[in-house]
This record gives C-alpha cells, sequence and structure tokens, in this order.
C-alpha cells in the first residue's frame, strides 16, 4: 500500500474546488475569513510550490491552531468545517488536531479491516462488510438507512472502495470512493489525510462529498424545507435576533452535518485504541455520542441508551465484531 508521497491529489483539490471565501464556524466572520484564507493561500502556495503532500498539510495545521482561540489553556481548537456548492455536488472539509500520536493514527486508518468498525459508529450506517472489490481491491460495503430508525432491512448498499492514496512516516492519505450512489446520488467519496504535529498529537483532514442530479437537489431541497426546516450547520452566516450565532441551512447544512459525522467517527475509534481490546468497541461507541452531543443544535438525534441499544443490536446481528 506504500505510494509515493509525492502525489498532488489530496492538496490540489482543495485548491481548485474550495476557494477560501465561506466563513468558518465559532468565530466573528471578518477574522475568520481573514485567517481561514490565509491558511488556505499558504497551503495552495506550498502545493504549487511543489511541496510534498504532508508539507502542505503541516502548513495548514500550523494555520489552524491561532485561527481559532482554545476554548481552554493547552487545549486543541474544536474542528473547523468549511463546505461548498459544487457544480453538480455538494463538499464540505473538516479539520482538527487529535490526541494521537501519528504512528498509532497511520497503523489503525491504513488497515482496511479496521475501517468498518469506524463507519458503524455513524448513526446511520447499520451494516458494514468487507469484500473484495474491482481487481481484489478492499471494499467496504455499508448498508445505510435515511434516518436512524429505520429498520436495517431498510438499507442501501453503499459500496467504498478503499485506497491508500499515500503511506509514508510523515503523511497518510486513505480514500473510500463509490462510483453510484443512491436516490439520484453519485460518486460518494471520503478522504482523510493525516500528518503528526507534535508528540501525541495529529492533525487530521477529512473531506466528505457526493454529485447529484438535478432530479435528487430538487427532492432533497424540497425535505430540507419541510420536514428538515430546523436543521442547521455549522458555518456561521451572521446573527439571529436574540443576538446568537445564525448558522446555514440546506443542502451545505446536510453535507457539514454529515461530514461531522465520519470525522467523529475516525476520532472516536482512535480514542478507544489505549483500551484493552474487549473495552474498544463499547468505548468508541460513547466517544462518537459524547463528540456529537458538543453540538447537540447540529447533531443531537437521539438520547444515549438508545444510541448504545442500537448498535448493540446491529453488532450482534453482524457478528460480534
Amino acid at each position: 500500500s506504500m505510494h509515493n508521497r509525492s502525489t498532488p491529489q489530496p492538496c490540489t483539490s482543495m485548491c481548485t474546488v474550495m476557494p477560501p471565501k465561506r466563513h468558518v464556524w465559532r468565530q466573528p466572520a471578518y477574522a475568520l475569513r481573514i485567517a481561514w484564507a490565509g491558511a488556505l493561500a499558504l497551503w495552495c502556495a506550498a502545493v504549487a510550490a511543489g511541496e510534498a503532500p504532508a508539507q502542505a498539510l503541516q502548513t495548514l495545521a500550523r494555520a489552524h491552531a491561532p485561527a481559532q482561540a482554545s476554548p481552554a489553556a493547552g487545549a486543541d481548537p474544536p474542528p473547523q468545517v468549511e463546505s461548498a456548492e459544487l457544480a453538480g455536488g455538494m463538499q464540505a472539509d473538516v479539520h482538527a488536531v487529535v490526541a494521537s500520536p501519528f504512528e498509532q493514527v497511520r497503523h489503525a486508518l491504513d488497515n482496511p479491516d479496521n475501517w468498518c468498525a469506524m463507519m458503524l459508529l455513524h448513526i446511520n450506517n447499520r451494516r458494514c462488510r468487507l469484500v473484495d472489490g474491482t481487481g481484489g481491491a478492499p471494499t467496504l460495503v455499508l448498508g445505510v438507512v435515511r434516518r436512524y430508525d429505520m429498520p436495517a432491512d431498510q438499507a442501501f448498499e453503499l459500496p467504498m472502495a478503499y485506497t491508500v492514496v499515500s503511506n509514508s512516516a510523515d503523511y497518510l492519505a486513505v480514500r473510500l470512493h463509490s462510483v453510484d450512489g443512491p436516490l439520484g446520488t453519485s460518486n460518494h467519496h471520503v478522504l482523510l489525510e493525516a500528518t503528526g504535529v507534535a508528540p501525541g498529537r495529529t492533525f487530521l483532514h477529512l473531506r466528505y462529498g457526493y454529485d447529484h442530479s438535478m432530479l435528487a437537489k430538487v427532492a432533497t431541497q424540497a425535505y430540507l424545507a419541510t420536514f428538515g426546516s430546523h436543521k442547521v450547520g455549522f458555518t456561521v452566516t451572521g446573527k439571529a435576533p436574540d443576538g446568537k450565532p445564525a448558522y446555514i441551512d440546506g443542502l451545505r447544512a446536510l453535507v457539514e452535518r454529515n461530514a461531522m459525522r465520519y470525522f467523529f467517527t475516525v476520532a472516536a475509534y482512535l480514542e478507544a485504541l489505549d483500551r484493552p481490546p474487549g473495552e474498544r468497541a463499547e468505548r468508541r461507541r460513547r466517544a462518537w455520542y459524547a463528540m456529537t452531543q458538543r453540538y447537540p443544535r447540529q447533531l443531537h438525534e437521539i438520547d444515549l441508551p438508545t444510541y448504545l441499544a442500537l448498535k448493540q443490536v446491529d453488532s450482534e446481528a453482524m457478528g460480534a465484531r
């Protein structure tokens, strides 16, 4: 799975399709626009200058810390979220530092056997199995329900081809990709990049996105305007009449929420690695739920006992993982 780490695709794609013109969550809009635009400009300049992906990602990591004030002295800043509506699709990026050594992250994430355990933490992912795909390449077949309370036998299957794009001593990039998707969607993809930034600390970048047909876009917009009208994302668009932050809604809110849920599947999996093997499944479920509940406005769906029971039933249905 070793590849040439000078492969520029993971970084250059952000420079071409994610212009630094969006607000970033949890900061005054003007200050963050300047900070984030500067960070992305540095990253893109590093890529354009021919830097390896690890160096380019470290450039972004250095800009991440001062871009947001830490909630407590010595604490890592919360995740930063960026989203965009592209021609024919949606895309969101999440960046954060996690308290895991890079070598531990690297060895955990460059093994496809571990990804089903990660993906199953997402509240809508009810089944997962690892199979040999095209040419023998590992493929995760996810069973995904549109809402967490739908029975697992109503899940649609989403085969995600697993590829280690790059794996070196200071950089890892893993991609999951599905050509086809449900309900008029396609090109579902998750890109995860990681690089060490300090002893016991790793900077993660996760990108999540998909393409949609015009019919699928209109149908989703109709749902979000009615049953999903109360749902918001993380991007701050201004102030509400009560003075509190006003958050983005609609399609960008949808892709931001899902990107954060997937980011937390990775973070929760990594957090549980220090536990004895027999305790890890329970620990990562509790960790994922706790991470999502830091942002109840965006991510709260059910209470903890219901979530744990749901995941236990799923685990037993597939055989203990």
